[in-house]
């Protein structure tokens, strides 16, 4: 996938934005920040690194720590909390299909939540 696509399949996703918060560095890159509309966090980072396209990811924990144990190309979080961030190389080993799967859990993750008085979960 490029750039673009990976934008766009965020873009994708309800409420969904692009930022671009950071100052470009020296190669003229920058990391376009993916976040919800109605809480402005951060969902994906996607950005260039040693000469490939990387997107940071949040996951659950465990999750995390499997899919770093079944792909190469997936790695602890570049410049995030470790345990709840993971890092993919976009192209690697990591089927692509995976990889929108990855954007979609990352998405639910930190999406908004609903109104205490409206979850179906609240006492």
């Amino acid at each position: 996938m490029t750039r673009r696509e990976l934008i766009e399949y965020c873009m994708s996703k309800p409420g969904a934005y692009e930022d671009y918060p950071f100052d470009k560095l020296n190669d003229g890159t920058s990391w376009t920040v993916m976040r919800h509309s109605g809480n402005r966090k951060t969902f994906a980072l996607i950005f260039e690194r040693q000469g490939g396209l990387w997107i940071n990811l949040k996951c659950e924990p465990m999750l995390a720590e499997l899919l770093r144990s079944a792909y190469q190309s997936v790695l602890p979080g570049y410049h995030m909390n470790k345990a709840h961030w993971n890092s993919v190389i976009v192209g690697g080993d990591l089927p692509e299909e995976r990889l929108l799967e990855m954007i979609d859990h990352s998405f639910e993750l930190t999406k908004p939540k609903a109104p205490r008085r409206i979850r179906p979960d609240a006492p």
